[in-house]
């Protein structure tokens, strides 16, 4: 390599050179990086050739940074899944060319799997797994010791006591590694690869799969199945097995250099036992594999591989490898996904978009943030503007011709995925093919779509541009103009009981009277719970509240911050009015009642209440299911309030938590300090007493203080359940007794709204399982709501 051999003749010992000789090994180490991060993409020359060309270069370097060579492959292998092949090939040179590298790399490798496996990192061990695999296909790696291997963990799904979510991950690790290497291990070992999936088959049979209807996107098996996961790749490899184990898309530089992979030694991998399993362990979750297109519905161009075919499998974990790695970045991730090798066998368009909205509709939680996928297909569309936009609009149909059957939190994503994408194209769309909606119940999924992406939208513009974008016609669906509603506007509304108040009160505000000032005028408000010639103490007055908001949010209105501002300035007025709970539900009311127009209005002003403790968070779960808020139960926005509330919650939580803990390490830490200084000087070892004696303290006041919090923690949880069953048992008997179909709108909503909150916050949730299934999901249930909480128990089996 030219740029490690420097002339020494020159400047021998001057400063310059000296700087240039410490900064080289960096150099290269950076350029080694760069060159093996990079093989593989677009370049003038084959992909063989550069692949024959790197590896003379790493076998030059081998003497001098075979550490970092090895640090960068074991790298790659992990996080750059999407070029496996690549990766295994140039491995296979290396080893052909310096067996004892090989023989260092797989076990670095083995290293790097424990590693993975002890820190959770699941995702990143099947890509090790993988890899190890095709290693043998490159004559690295003995095709017997890999079949050992895959038997060790196969033998964890006959582990007693362990959770089901375990087993099925070792099983999926195997299934996923035989689209690469299944053909090789057959030829090899047929005998052995028999007896692995007649185990595999017999594990497969005997599994638990309650929870396959709450991971579902669609409840209907037609026009595609939504099957759950394992089962759909054990059919995948069936077919597979049936055809001889020939596959047709996984790029196999290897081949190339066959003549020389098949006279280098080959590695015994080294006894591989599974870790046992750790109850804090944390298994990724079963899913259902999201089916949207089938070859008919891509009628031009190649043919689109069947939901069975390995192809499918193989193409789909490839571009979710391409969006994982690239994710954060959407114009390379945009770029990579379209530059897809092979894409002139497939109609990669379709393949893109089911992926994308395969990942965004993923339950409980998609793998990345929602927005990454809207500004991920906008990407896409501006590089295939002659295509993808075509196949995205046949896509938004499709979905919309299925959302009686969808998922609602689905529908939720696909409500903020499609209003977010008309805003980047100035709303454009062809309303009137939706104009079916318009005949049906409001109150049915079409129409309530329609209606939320307006509202949503809307958010993004303003009022006007939505009576301008859609017909006429839509008009029932168009969402309410943003505007305050003030109950003492003029003199019409002279004869409420509250309106002197309102308007002594506004003076006063605009006067900047103090707060006790206002409070005193507050206390000469009538009290309508209140009758005359009962003294005995002061009974809850709302219309203190409903004078002192409405007036307060009414000279607020002009903005989100002015209304912070006002919050903030009569923080203390407010805690004093809110001091009981019927005063926090009331505030809320109050709230609702002047903003019922405007719901992001609603979502930030209780988001603040709750940020400043004005109103807690049970108080908001409370005011959500009231009577007061039935009519507006299906609304997107009421669910946004419930979820960010219990996130608030969540969050409180955690920080008490993570403050004990730093207090703990603290303490530790100072006694550690004390021991090693021990009989240094008196007055050290009574400062350090002090100082522990502090600690200790202040550890106790924060232990309360996460006794507390989780106490509201559960309290909360505990509410929310409680209402979903009172609402939902109402429903079932009212239909009951009028011998009615339980299956309306409304129920689909509610009993998928309960299913939502456990996947939302399971892993909270978990940890109040046992007060919940004594207290709530009872035997005595409806079994229609104790199937709900049966499915969730069963995800983590």
């Amino acid at each position: 390599m030219s740029r490690r051999r420097h002339s020494d003749s020159e400047n021998e010992g001057s400063q310059p050179h000296k700087r240039r000789r410490t900064s080289e090994p960096i150099e290269i180490e950076d350029r080694l990086e760069s060159l093996i991060c990079r093989v593989g993409e677009k370049s003038t020359s084959s992909l063989e050739s550069n692949l024959e060309g790197l590896a003379g270069v790493l076998e030059a370097d081998l003497p001098n940074y075979k550490n970092k060579i090895l640090r960068i492959l074991c790298c790659v292998a992990r996080l750059l899944p999407e070029k496996l092949t690549v990766y295994t090939t140039l491995v296979g040179l290396l080893n052909a060319r310096n067996y004892n590298f090989g023989g260092e790399f797989v076990e670095a490798m083995i290293r790097q799997l424990k590693e993975t496996l002890k820190n959770n990192l699941y995702n990143e061990a099947v890509y090790l797994v993988r890899f190890l695999s095709d290693l043998v296909n490159c004559h690295v790696i003995a095709a017997p010791s890999m079949v050992a291997m895959f038997e060790n963990f196969i033998s964890v799904t006959q582990e007693e006591d362990v959770p089901q979510v375990r087993s099925d991950w070792f099983v999926y690790m195997v299934l996923s590694c035989l689209p690469w290497v299944g053909k090789e291990l057959y030829e090899k070992k047929d005998a052995e690869m028999d007896r692995l999936l007649s185990q595999i088959e017999g594990y497969l049979r005997g599994r638990v799969k309650t929870h396959v209807p709450m991971l579902q996107v669609w409840t209907a098996e037609k026009p595609h199945p939504q099957e759950e996961y394992l089962d759909c790749l054990w059919a995948q490899i069936q077919k597979l097995k049936k055809d001889r184990w020939q596959e047709r898309h996984i790029l196999r530089p290897y081949i190339a250099f066959d003549s020389v992979l098949c006279e280098a030694l080959q590695h015994n991998l080294p006894p591989f036992t599974p870790p046992g399993h750790m109850p804090d362990a944390q298994y990724p979750m079963p899913r259902v594999v999201f089916r949207m297109f089938d070859y008919t519905d891509a009628p031009e161009g190649p043919v689109m591989p069947g939901s069975h075919s390995v192809e499918r499998f193989v193409i789909e974990e490839n571009l979710h490898c391409i969006i994982q790695t690239h994710w954060k970045e959407r114009k390379t991730c945009a770029a990579q996904l379209l530059s897809y090798p092979g894409k002139n066998k497939i109609p990669l368009n379709y393949h893109i978009v089911e992926v994308i909205f395969g990942e965004l509709f993923q339950l409980p939680t998609p793998p990345h943030i929602d927005v990454m996928y809207t500004t991920l297909l906008i990407e896409l569309c501006k590089l295939q503007p002659g295509s993808l936009p075509q196949v995205l609009a046949q896509a938004t149909e499709m979905l919309y011709m299925r959302l009686d059957t969808m998922n609602t939190s689905c529908i939720d994503r696909l409500i903020n995925w499609f209003s977010h994408h008309l805003s980047n194209f100035q709303f454009r769309w062809s309303w009137d093919d939706w104009s079916d909606c318009l005949t049906v119940d409001l109150e049915k999924p079409k129409p309530k779509f329609v209606k939320e992406v307006l509202e949503k939208s809307m958010r993004l513009s303003y009022h006007q541009r939505m009576v301008d974008i859609v017909p006429a016609t839509f008009s029932a669906l168009i969402p309410a103009e943003p505007i305050f509603i003030y109950k003492y506007e003029d003199e019409s509304a002279s004869s409420l009981p509250g309106y002197p108040a309102s308007i002594t009160v506004g003076n006063a505000i605009k006067n900047r009277a103090t707060n006790e000032e206002i409070l005193t005028i507050l206390k000469e408000v009538p009290n309508p719970n209140q009758e005359d010639d009962d003294d005995e103490g002061e009974s809850f007055n709302p219309l203190k509240i409903d004078v002192f908001l409405q007036t307060l949010l009414h000279l607020a209105a002009k903005s989100f911050s002015h209304s912070f501002s006002a919050l903030g300035k009569f923080h203390e007025i407010l805690k004093a009015l809110t001091e009981r709970d019927e005063g926090k539900l009331h505030i809320l009311k109050v709230v609702y009642e002047v903003w019922r127009n405007h719901p992001q209005m609603i979502a930030v002003l209780v988001d603040k209440m709750i940020r400043t403790q004005i109103v807690d968070c049970a108080a908001v779960a409370n005011w959500l299911f009231s009577q007061d808020m039935a009519h507006e139960f299906t609304r997107l926005f009421v669910w946004e309030i419930l979820h960010s509330t219990i996130r608030k919650m969540d969050k409180h939580v955690q920080k008490i938590q993570q403050e004990l803990e730093e207090a703990k390490d603290k303490l530790e830490k100072q006694q550690h300090k004390r021991q090693k200084d021990s009989g240094d000087e008196e007055d050290m070892d009574k400062n350090s007493e002090d100082e522990e004696g502090q600690l200790e303290e202040q550890i106790e006041r924060l232990q309360e203080k996460v006794e507390s919090a989780q106490s509201e923690q559960k309290n909360l949880f505990l509410v929310i359940f409680q209402r979903f069953i009172m609402l939902l048992t109402e429903h079932l008997v009212r239909c009951e007794t009028g011998s009615v179909d339980i299956s309306t709108p409304w129920y689909k909503n509610c009993i998928e709204r309960l299913q939502q909150v456990f996947l939302m916050h399971h892993v909270t949730i978990q940890q109040y399982m046992g007060t919940l299934e004594n207290l709530l999901f009872t035997a005595e249930l409806d079994p229609h709501i104790l199937a709900v909480y049966q499915q969730f128990c069963a995800l983590q089996l």
